[in-house]
């Protein structure tokens, strides 16, 4: 068993009129926070809000850029922009975050790809290149988090970018390490029981396990519980006590990672 780990959740995905996930609940137990920078969800409003709870709850808070996409809620794959017009599409999304964060005196640590822009930038070298240089030419000091072995992670290897490992508590995963497509039958794991129970198995192991039982080693900073999933809250809380209660200690990864 790791002797650290941080546990993080995509939130401020609500907005105008449209509330999703219970934020306020999801930030008392997770360390970091992925916020949506309106292009998939989330509005200045929602956005102000979720860092000033973040700050309040001393939870570490990062960009979550997605495709502009506010019908699909990020999950269309889009085709057709250039890495250009995707780079700058990022940049204006960490910057809008970076803005409200420094008017409430809290700081973007990190960077997570939302949806189909991380799905797609996973396997397609240059998206994944896009998405790197992106937040490079913000601030070089922001860490990306990743999947192990995919084009995300070898892009921002190859730049030298700061970088942390993330498991899924409550999706299930391909032989390639991949997530499921959402598409397909139990890809999104609903039993917070089952999600714990999993999650643990791969702090054991240091590996995930794919759904025809293959078995992938890789280092494990942060553990995602998402928060648009229904059953999030009732998840993390659960995992955090079953981390704590093994001894392992649980805290935003910025304070840990190189």
């Amino acid at each position: 068993m790791i002797d650290r780990i941080d546990i993080n959740s995509d939130l401020g995905e609500s907005w105008g009129a449209y509330s999703i996930g219970d934020d306020s609940s999801m930030l008392e137990i997770v360390t970091s926070a992925n916020l949506a920078c309106g292009f998939h969800g989330g509005d200045p409003d929602v956005m102000t809000e979720s860092v000033r709870l973040a700050k309040q709850g001393g939870v570490a808070i990062g960009a979550h850029p997605g495709f502009f996409d506010l019908y699909g809620f990020g999950r269309r794959r889009i085709y057709g922009d250039s890495p250009a017009t995707l780079r700058n599409q990022i940049i204006y999304q960490i910057g809008a975050l970076s803005g409200i964060a420094r008017a409430g005196d809290h700081q973007v640590t990190h960077v997570k790809t939302h949806g189909s822009l991380g799905n797609m930038a996973a396997v397609d070298e240059t998206m994944a290149e896009a998405v790197v240089d992106a937040m490079l030419a913000v601030d070089r000091d922001l860490i990306l988090v990743v999947m192990p072995g995919n084009a995300l992670d070898r892009a921002a290897r190859a730049a030298g970018a700061r970088i942390v490992n993330e498991i899924y508590a409550d999706r299930t995963y391909d032989d390639d390490g991949n997530l499921t497509p959402r598409s397909e039958p139990g890809a999104v794991i609903h039993d917070a029981a089952e999600a714990k129970t999993r999650a643990l198995q791969m702090l054991e192991d240091g590996a995930i396990r794919s759904t025809s039982g293959k078995r992938i080693p890789l280092r494990i900073d942060t553990i995602c519980v998402h928060g648009d999933n229904p059953d999030g809250v009732a998840m993390a809380r659960g995992l955090r006590k079953a981390v704590t209660d093994a001894g392992v200690h649980v805290a935003p990864f910025h304070t840990f990672v190189d």
